[in-house]
């Protein structure tokens, strides 16, 4: 079942509008290698001696193009008519992702640009556009080797090598145009809370100098049934309104939670009134769902759960970051799900929207984590900390995100065992997404030498259940570091202490079949009744071990030279997937 404005393809399933126009397709394209386009003002007439189909990037085979080379500026060029019967309502042109700096020029004019592979901006274009003309839109993005720049697992360097794969540069994610009037609806953030039977949201709106009295007014349903409608004056750009979910003739609705056992969606329209003219109608969603910590565990719903993760780096054989379709993204979801894993930890990317739309819907859990950087200086934590922001800003009312986790494994932060400055970063990143979400558990340096975080992960590859058991018989023997594992690494960072929180296992496994084309995790196995016997060796110890509380398997696919998937690139499983549910619920 999907929400009541599902569109399909559409960018941004959690802000509908039905006045969209994807731009997604053939552009013209062109290299940039010596930096001169803006010199010789390409933005003007690009000449472009390439086509590209967007939004795959030219290192794919999708793009039309398939060079893995690294070029530092590219250029992109189409044509956009914009129908004369929409003069007066304001343009705005979307870029769900571009990889790293995009500039924008429509008509030779220049529009703005925005820093940051893995969160979406949008541009008002409307100033600089013909109404019933095409319209010339150029956009230059700018990419580096530099690993100061939130760059996740795309190389640095010429060629593959250990976990990192082929960069992307570019427009990786949908572009798209959307018509609204002078006064519409920017943003709304929501928050359930079903301890108290309500929901908040907080709008923010952009008023035109012109306009008369606003008014919103904000509908929520379940299943076409409406259950509440409210009604507020807009006097200011920012408002916040507390809504019960009481019906006023029948009393108090029973919430409806979500889970993924029972991925139930609330319905919500926006409706902005001029006056009595309806000038902006968005549709939404949201889940009634609560993330909480208690006693070493972790709650959903004011219930412990026990959460079975895998590692998903959402990578394709012919598209790499970019889903080649959203049908590719429900069939990883079900994938998961047929081998009883409950969640995700999404690993090193920010991911397309509609894949967290789907996790809405159909249940699965989501652990979102941040692309790193990898050196720590001032440029280094000013580029992470302002994207790192607005992806929390842009990700926060989808109910499947259940943990945010800003760094993984010491990437970007390498000396924070001891280094004073590197632990008040992450101190620092922790609280500013506590001003924003205090409502999820956040994870400060995924897998070892935590600082503060509300969750103690660990990653193990050990490869025999038997040997896992041993080393984690002492639970105070792992949390105050008086072991080391994986190459040196112990649980907290030096001058922290452990206080009690769940912990998980979010990493192990990694399990590869032989072969000489890539690398797995420890042994290779040669057939699957091996890989099988290791597989519930360590799963089941991890289920043993009484005082975790939930784990993390590497991982869904194999990923270019990495082949420690349960299904290969091109999704076709390895062992029978019903043999790994039985393992996992066991």
């Amino acid at each position: 079942m999907t929400t009541k404005m599902y569109i399909k393809d559409y960018p941004r399933p959690q802000f509908v509008r039905q006045s969209w126009l994807s731009l997604n397709g053939e552009w013209d394209f062109r290299f940039d290698d010596d930096n001169a386009g803006e010199s010789e003002k390409w933005y003007r007439q690009l000449n472009g001696n390439l086509k590209i189909t967007v939004p795959f990037t030219y290192e794919t085979k999708a793009s039309g193009i398939g060079e893995e080379t690294f070029h530092p500026n590219v250029w992109y060029e189409r044509t956009l008519a914009i129908p004369m019967e929409q003069e007066g309502n304001k343009v705005i042109l979307h870029f769900q992702a571009v990889d790293y700096i995009a500039k924008l020029w429509v008509n030779g004019t220049k529009v703005g640009q925005h820093q940051g592979g893995y969160a979406a901006f949008s541009f008002d274009i409307t100033p600089y556009i013909q109404f019933g003309a095409d319209n010339r839109i150029v956009l230059k993005a700018e990419d580096s080797q530099s690993c100061t720049q939130p760059r996740g697992k795309q190389r640095w360097i010429d060629n593959n090598f250990e976990c990192f794969y082929v960069q992307t540069t570019g427009i990786w994610q949908s572009v798209w145009v959307e018509y609204v009037a002078p006064s519409y609806i920017k943003s709304v953030k929501i928050t359930p809370d079903i301890d108290r039977n309500s929901v908040r949201f907080e709008y923010q709106t952009h008023r035109a100098a012109s306009s008369k009295q606003l008014r919103l007014e904000t509908r929520i349903s379940l299943q076409d049934q409406l259950i509440k409608q409210s009604s507020l004056v807009i006097d200011r750009p920012w408002l916040g309104l507390d809504v019960e979910l009481f019906h006023e003739a029948n009393g108090p609705w029973k919430v409806k939670t979500w889970s993924p056992e029972r991925p139930n969606l609330y319905d919500v329209e926006f409706v902005l009134y001029e006056e009595d003219t309806i000038i902006d109608h968005v549709y939404s969603y949201f889940g009634m769902r609560k993330v909480s910590i208690e006693k070493g565990k972790v709650l959903l719903n004011n219930t412990p759960y026990y959460q079975r993760l895998i590692l998903d780096q959402g990578y394709w054989p012919e598209s790499h970051l970019t889903p080649p379709s959203e049908e590719a993204l429900i069939e990883d979801i079900r994938a998961v799900q047929a081998m009883g894993y409950n969640g995700v930890r999404k690993h090193m990317k920010i991911e397309d929207s509609r894949f967290l739309y789907w996790c809405d819907v159909l249940g699965l859990l989501v652990w979102s984590e941040m692309a790193a950087t990898f050196e720590f200086n001032d440029e280094a934590v000013d580029n992470f900390t302002t994207e790192w922001v607005e992806i929390v800003r842009q990700q926060y009312n989808h109910p499947s995100i259940v943990t945010w986790v800003p760094f993984n494994e010491s990437w970007g932060i390498q000396q924070i065992l001891t280094h004073a400055q590197q632990q008040k970063f992450t101190e620092g990143i922790y609280h500013l997404t506590k001003s924003l979400d205090p409502h999820r558990p956040v994870v400060v340096n995924d897998g070892w030498e935590h600082t503060v975080s509300d969750i103690l992960t660990l990653h193990d590859y050990e490869e025999r259940g038997e040997a896992f058991s041993k080393r984690y018989a002492d639970k105070h023997a792992v949390t105050n570091n008086e072991f080391s594992f994986n190459h040196l690494k112990y649980a907290m960072a030096q001058g922290y202490a452990y206080r009690g929180q769940p912990i998980i296992i979010s990493e192990f496994g990694g399990i590869a079949f032989k072969t000489d084309k890539g690398w797995g995790y420890g042994n290779q196995v040669d057939n699957e009744a091996a890989f099988l016997e290791r597989f519930r060796s360590i799963t089941q110890a991890i289920k043993d071990t009484e005082y975790v509380c939930g784990y993390c398997y590497t991982q869904i696919t194999d990923v270019q030279q990495e082949v420690n998937g349960l299904l290969t690139e091109d999704r076709k499983p390895k062992v029978a997937l019903e043999l790994i549910k039985e393992i996992n619920l066991s």
